[in-house]
C-alpha cells in the first residue's frame, strides 16, 4: 500500500496535470472543472470566487488576454489532512502565453486544498499571493 505522502503527491500531480491540460489553450470550462463544484479561489484579480461558476467567469475574463499557461509547484508540502482531503503549500511557478505571443513568468506563494471525489482529485480550495518585499506590519 502506498505511503500517505505518496497519495498526497499524486494527488497534487493529478490536479496539477489536470489544469496544464486546461490551461494549454486557456479553456475557461476544462479549467473550471479542475474545481470542486463548491471551490474557492483567491487568484490574480480582486475579490474571491466561490463555486464553479465563479471559477469559471474567472478564468474566462482571461480569454484574448492568456493564450496558454501552465504551472508547476515546488518547495511543496504536503499533508493529508483526511481520508480524501489533501493541502498542498509552496511556490507556484506560472508560464503564460499572452496575446501577440509575449511569453511571461511569474512565481507565487501557493496553497492548495485538494478533495477526492468520484472520478478525479479536485482543488477545493486555491490561494496564490505574492511573496512580500518584507514583513506586512502595517507601517507606511
Amino acid at each position: 500500500m502506498p505511503a500517505a505522502t505518496d497519495l498526497a503527491q499524486a494527488a497534487l500531480d493529478q490536479a496539477v496535470a489536470d489544469w496544464n491540460r486546461a490551461g494549454a489553450a486557456w479553456d475557461a470550462a476544462a479549467l473550471a472543472d479542475v474545481y470542486a463544484e463548491d471551490g474557492l479561489l483567491f487568484g490574480g484579480r480582486p475579490g474571491q470566487f466561490v463555486g464553479r461558476g465563479a471559477i469559471h467567469g474567472y478564468f474566462a475574463s482571461y480569454d484574448g488576454v492568456i493564450l496558454a499557461g501552465t504551472m508547476a509547484m515546488s518547495d511543496t508540502e504536503l499533508r493529508t489532512v483526511a481520508e480524501g482531503c489533501v493541502l498542498a503549500q509552496g511556490m507556484v511557478h506560472f508560464a503564460f502565453t499572452l496575446a501577440g505571443g509575449e511569453r511571461t513568468r511569474s512565481t507565487l506563494r501557493a496553497t492548495l486544498v485538494l478533495r477526492r471525489e468520484p472520478d478525479r482529485w479536485r482543488i477545493a480550495d486555491h490561494h496564490f499571493s505574492t511573496v512580500p518585499a518584507e514583513p506586512p506590519l502595517g507601517k507606511d
